[in-house]
């Protein structure tokens, strides 16, 4: 594969917490275009992973490369600006503010405007608005929510809040998304439907996305490579069915049981 069509690239990432390797000279790739995995066992070291490749965490040694450029010590808000957006394992919702207000927090991402064309409500500021809240309505519309626009946000469903932290990040117009274990919480229903919205992320938004998660039912039908991590280290990577297959990784994870 062409350097060019890689998106993200860690190359022997290493990353310690005291005495505890929680990383060790990790290799993780991801192609432009695609939904990769990153699976294994609690404690496997996969949100360090994606905690270092959004910058917030620092590696001990070890390179990050994003979107062609060397990013291993450019700063979190540094990385975000060039387009690496992420979700969290638990619900990040700002409760009191409504469900478009919320998404229109990613889209602030860019606005062209300052602390005093704020303050002083400039004609520029009104223009930016209305840019910020039509992508956040567009966004919306993307994963289901327009109806519910105007609602506060803590009156959604834990499964709709789920899909309003969604629309937040693709509001910041990312050009990697991270999702760190998006199902976590949801129901079979819902897992399902979430399934169709990443893939609909990839083929109708272009996106590249990583993807942290323990429904290994989802992960097998929506991915196109996946990564095995176990006690920090890399021990498998490829296509879901070769995964699926590997003995390493059915002793480590997918159980005796897995097919």
């Amino acid at each position: 594969m062409s350097p060019d069509n890689v998106a993200l690239h860690c190359r022997n990432l290493s990353v310690r917490f005291g005495g505890v390797m929680a990383l060790c000279d990790v290799d993780f790739r991801v192609v432009q275009g695609t939904i990769t995995a990153l699976i294994g066992p609690n404690g496997a070291g996969k949100t360090t992973l994606l905690n270092v490749v959004s910058g917030l965490v620092e590696c001990c040694s070890g390179t990050v490369g994003l979107l062609g450029q060397d990013m291993t010590r450019v700063p979190a808000w540094a990385r975000a600006q060039a387009g690496v957006v992420r979700t969290f394992q638990n619900l990040e919702v700002f409760t009191t503010m409504s469900v478009l207000e919320n998404v229109m927090t990613g889209a602030h991402r860019d606005v062209r405007y300052g602390v005093l064309g704020a303050l002083f409500k400039t004609p520029r500021y009104f223009l930016e608005e209305r840019r910020c809240r039509a992508l956040a309505e567009e966004k919306l519309e993307f994963v289901g929510l327009f109806a519910e626009r105007s609602l506060p946000a803590w009156e959604l469903p834990y499964g709709r809040q789920r899909l309003l932290e969604l629309a937040r990040a693709l509001a910041a117009q990312p050009q990697i998304l991270l999702l760190d274990e998006p199902a976590a919480g949801l129901n079979t229903r819902e897992t399902q439907a979430l399934a169709g919205l990443i893939r609909r992320i990839r083929d109708e938004l272009n996106i590249t996305v990583a993807i942290v998660e323990h429904d290994m039912e989802l992960i097998m039908r929506i991915s196109d490579a996946v990564t095995v991590l176990h006690f920090g280290q890399v021990i498998a990577s490829g296509a879901p069915f070769e995964i699926q297959k590997n003995p390493e990784v059915i002793a480590a994870y997918l159980g005796e049981d897995a097919r």
